[in-house]
């Protein structure tokens, strides 16, 4: 790939993944307030293993505090990280590529976990539309931010080879 285009392409998924990280992050804080106001409501009538997680969720399974946790983990560091990568990315140069590729590389393998419970909580199943919603946003993040991590590696090994 042409260094412009790489460029291009890397810039562009930055900023959806911005925006998608955005969303992610807005519903899981809401399902975690969610779950932190109702939990003593619906918990106190559980018997005792329901009381293991600190927040009982009455609009998902048992996945779902897991879920909703590593999903607002996996946000947060997704925003930070499209924003720190949008600046690396305008500088394009060697330190700054390789800072954002690992920066990128630490966000997909947190997306990816969260994917994973988001997975589990489909198989389980019985949720709302918002976690549903969560679910496929954190899916569809685990492709766009491989797509995004490779744009920044292409582009870095670009720029390696070139000052050679």
């Amino acid at each position: 790939m042409a260094s412009g285009a790489t460029k291009s392409l890397a810039f562009i998924l930055l900023v959806l993944n911005l925006v998608l990280y955005g969303v992610v992050t807005f519903i899981a804080g809401w399902a975690v307030n969610y779950g932190i106001e109702r939990s003593a409501q619906t918990a106190s009538a559980l018997t005792m293993p329901a009381h293991i997680f600190p927040i009982y969720y009455p609009i998902g399974n048992m996945a779902t505090g897991f879920f909703v946790i590593f999903a607002l983990i996996a946000g947060l560091v997704g925003v930070a990280t499209s924003l720190s990568g949008i600046s690396n990315i305008l500088q394009w140069n060697v330190p700054n590529l390789l800072s954002a590729a690992t920066y990128s590389t630490t966000t997909w393998l947190l997306t990816i976990l969260a994917m994973g419970l988001a997975c589990k909580e489909i198989n389980i199943g019985f949720r709302d539309s918002n976690l549903r919603t969560l679910e496929v946003l954190t899916i569809i993040l685990s492709a766009t931010q491989l797509f995004c991590m490779a744009a920044i590696h292409f582009g870095a090994a670009d720029v390696i080879s070139r000052r050679r």
